[in-house]
Parts: C-alpha cells; sequence; structure tokens
C-alpha cells in the first residue's frame, strides 16, 4: 500500500460533502489516512483542503485560515435555509431597479467586525442538539450570535442597475455564513432574500486554480504519479507566525521540549523550522508559564 503525506487542494463540485470527497479519495488511493479542513455545503462548489498521511496532524490549524468566495444573490424571495436548497418563506417582487451606489453603500456597511445570526439549519448545537433538528422537528429555538470578520466585500455586475440578482466576491474570517450575509444583504436593501449560488475560490494560501479535480486525481492514480498532486505541509502553514531554530535547538524540540519565550513570539501559535526550511513543530505560550513556549505538535 502506498504511503501518502502532503497537502491536496481539492476541486469539490456540487451535490457532494466534504466526507463524500473524503471517502472518495480513500477508495481511490486505497489510503485511510486523509482528513478535510473545514466543511463546505454540498451545494456549494470550489476549494476544499484536504490533508494525507502526516499532515492531517496539521488540519486544525488550518480551520483557522480565511477563505474567499464568489456567490450570487437572489433578491425578492427568502428560504427556510438561506440558501437555494430551502422551502420559501417569503416573497416581493422587486418592480424597480436598484442602484449600484445604493448596493454599494449596503456593501460597504457590512465590512469589518459584523454579527450574524446562526443559521436555523444548521450543524451547530444548542443545549446539546443541532439547529436544524429544532428546525425540522418545528421546536422554537434562540440560534446563537456569531462574531466574524468580512475583510473585503465587493459586487462582480458589470452593470450599472440591479434587480433580481447580485453576483459578489467575498474573504471573510472562519465561521463566517456567506448565505446569512446573503440574507442580511437583501433585508438592507429591503427584499427578502437568499443565497443563489457559492464557489469558494481562495482557502488560506490554496487559490482555487491550483485545486485538482476527481478526474486529474484518477488520471494521476492510473499513471501511480499521484504524489505530484500533493502540496508539501510547509505550504499549508506558510500564512502562520513563523520562527527558524538551529540545530541544537530542533534536537530539543525533536524531543517535545519546553523552551525560554523567544522575543519574536506573541500569542498567536509559531510553525518553527530547521535551516533546511522542515517544519518541525507548533509552538505557543506556555498557559501557565508566561515565559516559556510549549509544542502544541511535534511534526516530525
Amino acid at each position: 500500500m502506498n504511503e501518502y503525506n502532503g497537502i491536496l487542494p481539492l476541486y469539490k463540485p456540487r451535490g457532494m460533502t466534504s466526507h463524500d470527497c473524503v471517502f472518495r479519495l480513500r477508495k481511490l488511493l486505497h489510503f485511510k489516512k486523509i482528513g478535510h479542513t473545514g466543511t463546505l455545503d454540498p451545494q456549494v462548489d470550489g476549494v476544499l483542503v484536504l490533508c494525507l498521511g502526516r499532515a492531517t496532524r496539521v488540519a486544525e490549524f488550518l480551520l483557522d485560515y480565511g477563505k474567499t468566495y464568489q456567490g450570487v444573490i437572489a433578491l425578492g424571495t427568502a428560504t427556510t435555509t438561506e440558501d437555494a436548497s430551502g422551502e420559501i418563506t417569503a416573497e416581493q417582487v422587486v418592480e424597480e431597479p436598484i442602484r449600484r451606489t445604493a448596493v454599494e453603500t449596503v456593501l460597504a456597511s457590512m465590512r469589518g467586525p459584523i454579527e450574524q445570526i446562526t443559521p436555523l439549519y444548521s450543524a451547530v448545537k444548542v443545549n446539546g442538539r443541532k439547529l436544524y433538528e429544532y428546525a425540522r422537528a418545528g421546536i422554537p429555538v434562540e440560534p446563537p450570535i456569531r462574531h466574524v470578520t468580512i475583510y473585503d466585500l465587493k459586487l462582480l455586475n458589470p452593470i450599472p442597475n440591479y434587480k433580481e440578482q447580485i453576483a459578489f466576491e467575498v474573504s471573510c474570517s472562519k465561521g463566517t455564513y456567506v448565505r446569512t450575509l446573503a440574507k442580511d444583504i437583501g433585508s438592507k436593501l429591503g427584499y427578502p432574500a437568499h443565497l443563489q449560488t457559492l464557489t469558494r475560490i481562495k482557502a488560506g494560501p490554496f487559490p482555487v486554480e491550483a485545486c485538482f479535480t476527481f478526474a486529474q486525481i484518477e488520471s494521476l492514480v492510473e499513471k501511480d504519479t499521484f504524489q505530484e498532486a500533493l502540496r508539501p505541509l510547509e505550504q499549508a502553514l506558510s500564512q502562520m507566525e513563523k520562527w527558524t531554530v538551529d540545530g541544537m535547538i530542533e534536537e530539543q524540540i525533536r524531543h517535545g521540549a519546553v523552551l525560554p519565550l523567544p522575543e519574536s513570539f506573541d500569542d498567536r501559535p509559531h510553525a518553527v523550522y530547521n535551516s533546511k526550511g522542515q517544519c518541525l513543530a507548533i509552538y505557543q505560550i506556555h498557559p501557565e508559564h508566561s515565559d516559556r513556549i510549549k509544542p502544541v505538535k511535534v511534526l516530525i
């Protein structure tokens, strides 16, 4: 059996869950140690970052990376799920086109830190039950508030007025519900709305152009060259704070040592490298000793 280690930027097709993608890849490769770095709804396509072998040890850190999406908002119709998969809950005819300046003003108001009401059709738990379980059973529940950050939000439509659809691109922090963002944009424009389509075009350092489709992966597997699709673990950690050490400290890190706090450290996790550019471990400030750092993950 082949042993694979690295990061696979996969182009997830619509209609598949993230778990479906992992399951299919395991069958293709006959290799079980595969995990994903954050789910994509079945109706959303685009970048899904998978970790194989040794790289599964850093999957939890990749969850924190920001994401970029392109999507289309449908004005005039609200749904139970806030996207096209739900049942219609409200309708209003958009009789007059909305001026581009009005749409841009709304988008500008939503950049930066914002609050979102978690959608009822989501897997977030309240009192031990998932929100969608309450929704399906018709049981009233107070959904939690999320604090997220919208780094950028812009129009894609090259027209001066908007009537039934708004195409947009958003860069946002982890935990952002883009379907809720779409619904809220419509509300600020005075109409019910839902997210019609969505594509993730970037996750952390991986753009959609770097992704492999299942057809490409199948071709590589047939040629026994699948390893060419894998990216080094270090590329996945490239957006994390970095600390490079000498040979003596490297040996201590290999044994999981607690170390003195370097001047360059802050309270974020740091990827620790040797002089050859190999990532040795993830370290952070010790929770009980602020003058020391401890390993969160040793990777060698």
